[in-house]
């Protein structure tokens, strides 16, 4: 099983990038292959001037084509996700997201953007047609307790991120599954 983590944060390290961090380490011990992608992976000029032909989104959209599901953790600026990572969401394919499971994870300075996971974020993740969007995890600054070194978390936030990253490995299970499932053939009845 392959998944994609993508830290959508211009800052590194960072509170999201620490999120990342934790569940990278989670689920491989679950024999999950993790490809980790940053936004740093990507030349902000194209980026900004929209190349699609630039070989690490090339990279990353490949990758993407084989994973069966992405965490996507972000910042939250202005009661919003980061506009470098919506710029890099723009590059990507209509469909980028079919067949995969998508967890969103987020940080900011406030519980007051808790909801921009849910009206800025997952709009953006549908419209890339993913399969299923999970119900985020969303932290404010004071439940990241050190991002600098080996991420350290508050026992509410790290009890949330366990349960999101469960729920993320049992849909990643599920999804495998059904896809491996004979489909159900019409066959004619005698007359």
């Amino acid at each position: 099983m392959r998944i994609i983590t993508l830290a959508g944060s211009p800052r590194f390290p960072s509170r999201s990038s620490a999120l990342l961090e934790y569940a990278r380490d989670r689920l491989s011990t679950q024999n999950v292959e993790v490809y980790h992608w940053h936004l740093h992976n990507f030349a902000p000029e194209d980026l900004i001037f929209a190349r699609f032909d630039n070989p690490a989104l090339k990279t990353f959209i490949d990758q993407l084509a084989e994973a069966q599901g992405v965490i996507v953790a972000t910042p939250v600026y202005k009661a919003s996700f980061a506009g470098a990572l919506k710029t890099l969401l723009d590059l990507l394919p209509e469909r980028a997201l079919e067949k995969k499971v998508v967890l969103p994870l987020a940080t900011g300075g406030s519980v007051a953007h808790l909801l921009a996971v849910d009206y800025a974020l997952k709009p953006v993740l549908n419209a890339l047609k993913a399969q299923e969007i999970l119900h985020g995890v969303y932290a404010d600054d004071s439940q990241v307790l050190d991002y600098q070194h080996k991420p350290v978390f508050s026992a509410g936030l790290q009890h949330r991120l366990d349960e999101a990253l469960e729920t993320f490995w049992q849909a990643l299970h599920r999804h495998d599954a059904s896809r491996l499932a004979v489909p159900w053939q019409k066959h004619s009845l005698p007359a």
